[in-house]
């Protein structure tokens, strides 16, 4: 079961015209970060592929305050993380999926506490296609996703879909099979999708599996009739977002900041740390989760085409690490 709450209740969107970074503002209770003293250092960051602009953001605008900090971010997918702090190499672990519950066993065995998470922002996990395919008209159902992806098709659709045809496209569309990008297991992106849209079912032989999300974006791209995967951030112009139903009688949803609540595939993009309850931490890990959830690390949210949380979030988060966030009077 995923510990975090519902998306709609914590995400704070403000809709205008344009694109995923147009059409969302920071919380303006945000505070300004402000830089301190003291800080200096080494940091680690491994995991989630899927975040891996993102922490390079966040790295990049910590470093401007503090020149001397060097932070290295290495993306091998979320499931690396858990291993990473539990074997110390780790200063954070950003996962786009919560941890299993055998990964959150495994590091209370080794420090007799769990992993703390904070969520530092919403990504709308992103069915796409080709920027020529009339599907991202219409639509799709999370059933007739599954269909196409799984080979369990636990999501209830009777037949398999392996055409466009079969998806009611016409002309040259009808005759011609369907070429499918995925990531690869060891991705938190990967888990998400199986767990969400596939209802826990297998996915399909057929799956081009890749390393990364760009990689993902690039194949669909490149194949006329392909359809994949990926994190909203890597969209480019040449793919476009399916619109997405929960089912035959729900209305299909865009993967837009303006409809982040209804979405859904929206998910908390987490950043899991070593913490020690009711202990002090360190002020290398403090300053940075509090560049992260100040007014500039969450404009470097919008920077990486992601949506930034509430500031309610960054409070109930913070507290969990023993920090608290003092609020701004809300701009009127």
């Amino acid at each position: 079961m995923n510990p975090f709450p519902k998306i709609a209740a914590l995400a704070l969107v403000l809709v205008s015209a344009g694109s995923v970074a147009a059409q969302t503002k920071v919380d303006s209770r945000y505070p300004a970060y402000q830089k301190v003293d003291g800080i200096a250092g080494t940091m680690k960051s491994v995991g989630s592929d899927t975040m891996n602009n993102l922490m390079t953001l966040w790295s990049e605008g910590f470093a401007r305050h503090y020149p001397n900090v060097g932070v290295e971010v290495e993306g091998k997918g979320s499931g690396s993380a858990p291993v990473a702090l539990i074997e110390g190499v780790a200063t954070f672990g950003p996962m786009s999926r919560p941890m299993k519950q055998k990964e959150v066993d495994d590091f209370e065995k080794k420090f007799g506490y769990k992993p703390t998470a904070m969520r530092t922002s919403i990504d709308m996990l992103a069915v796409f296609v080709h920027r020529d395919n009339p599907i991202a008209k219409s639509g799709l159902t999370l059933a007739q996703v599954d269909a196409i992806f799984s080979q369990s098709r636990k999501g209830g659709l009777a037949t398999d879909i392996r055409t466009w045809g079969d998806l009611g496209l016409k002309g040259e569309w009808a005759s011609k099979a369907i070429s499918i990008y995925g990531r690869n297991s060891a991705s938190g992106t990967y888990g998400y999708f199986k767990e969400h849209a596939l209802k826990n079912g297998d996915f399909k032989n057929t799956v081009k599996e890749q390393p990364g999300s760009s990689a993902v974006v690039q194949g669909v791209a490149s194949d006329k009739y392909a359809i994949g995967y990926s994190g909203i951030g890597y969209k480019t112009a040449d793919v476009l977002a399916v619109p997405l139903a929960v089912d035959g009688d729900s209305d299909f949803v865009p993967a837009d900041a303006e409809h982040v609540s209804e979405y859904p595939l929206a998910r908390f993009l987490l950043v899991y740390l070593n913490y020690k309850p009711l202990s002090q931490l360190d002020p290398l890990r403090a300053e940075f989760l509090r560049y992260v959830f100040s007014a500039e690390g969450q404009q470097d949210v919008i920077r990486g085409e992601y949506l930034p949380v509430s500031a309610e979030v960054a409070q109930q988060d913070l507290a969990k690490i023993g920090l608290k966030l003092v609020l701004r009077e809300p701009k009127k």
